[in-house]
């Protein structure tokens, strides 16, 4: 297996991306502490897709793009636009990474569920450039869910978000669907003045819910051990 990455990094980090695997990434303080994790991301990745046939060797990852970031990468901002990105979508490629955008939401609210309680975190409290980091399920949850009208809104559309993520990823995509010729290369600008497309977009979906499934698995799991449910397939 070979991995087409995509290297975001600054003094204060690395944040790897693959981008063959929409969604998958690896961060790391340095660029070889951060491409050591792949070989666990990749399989991870691969289990939460279903493929039963996992290769056997750790794959090989070829950076294909890199970029200097002035944003807070040890903590995951992030706002790199791939130049595989920049391609339009087909509708078979469409259809394909809508359902892994919308499997993403589906088992990250089966992970939630699973939780017994989800207002107990054993995480010290900690901010960022954002502000308070999400301690407790809930709070990580719903932090996930928010970021959802902001990405709608970089395509200049006003989503108004409904509380259950799955939910709100339906009516998301029906939203970006209503955009003309929305399966096109188009780059569109946020307000913030950060670059888009559907691409873009739809990997960004997974990601996000990656990392804070990732930490909300790990929270739970500290507490209740294996009654959490593990959909993602993380270790």
């Amino acid at each position: 297996m070979k991995i087409e990455a995509v290297c975001e990094y600054n003094d204060g980090g690395y944040l790897i991306y693959a981008g063959n695997l929409p969604g998958a990434y690896v961060r790391g303080a340095t660029e070889n502490e951060a491409l050591a994790k792949f070989a666990g991301e990749a399989r991870a990745y691969l289990r939460w897709c279903g493929v039963c046939d996992l290769p056997a060797d750790a794959p090989e990852v070829e950076i294909v793009q890199r970029r200097e970031s002035d944003l807070q990468i040890c903590d995951a901002d992030s706002d790199v636009l791939f130049d595989s990105e920049r391609k339009p979508l087909s509708e078979a490629e469409y259809d394909r990474l809508k359902l892994l955008v919308l499997k993403s939401a589906r088992d990250f609210r089966r992970l939630y569920d699973s939780i017994p309680n989800p207002d107990i975190s054993g995480r010290a409290p900690r901010r960022t450039f954002y502000g308070a980091v999400p301690r407790t399920p809930r709070e990580m949850y719903e932090h996930t869910n928010s970021v959802t009208s902001y990405y709608t809104g970089a395509f200049g559309l006003e989503t108004q978000n409904v509380p259950d993520i799955y939910a709100n990823r339906m009516q998301a995509l029906a939203e970006l669907e209503t955009l003309p010729d929305f399966l096109s290369d188009k780059v569109y600008t946020a307000p913030d003045g950060e670059s888009w497309t559907m691409r873009k977009v739809l990997r960004r979906f997974i990601w996000h819910d990656r990392i804070h499934a990732k930490a909300m698995w790990r929270t739970a799991a500290a507490l209740w051990g294996a009654e959490v449910k593990n959909p993602f397939h993380f270790v």
